[in-house]
């Protein structure tokens, strides 16, 4: 019973990443807004220090909720809507 697909591997890693309130909250930012910078979704969140919004930016990408593309010195976050549509469509109503 151990043998579990990568299509539900990948489920649950998706909502386990959305079920933290702060995680949820950026991806619900990144509905309505792509290509943001780490700065740009703390000036929108409240009281989440820069610190942890890099690890929840982690747990996102890691789960596959989201693509970053480097700029310079800047990482700039956008969802991977494939990857919402397919596991999490409520999110993009």
């Amino acid at each position: 019973m151990g043998d579990v697909s990568m299509e539900t591997n990948q489920a649950i890693k998706v909502h386990r990443a959305l079920g933290e309130q702060t995680r949820y909250r950026i991806v619900q930012i990144l509905t309505k807004e792509s290509n943001l910078c780490p700065a740009d979704l703390e000036s929108r969140l409240e009281s989440v220090a820069l610190s942890t919004l890099s690890h929840h930016l982690k747990q996102l990408a890691d789960s596959g909720l989201l693509v970053s593309q480097k700029k310079g010195t800047y990482i700039y976050y956008s969802l991977h809507v494939e990857t919402v549509k397919r596991f999490a469509p409520y999110l993009l109503d």
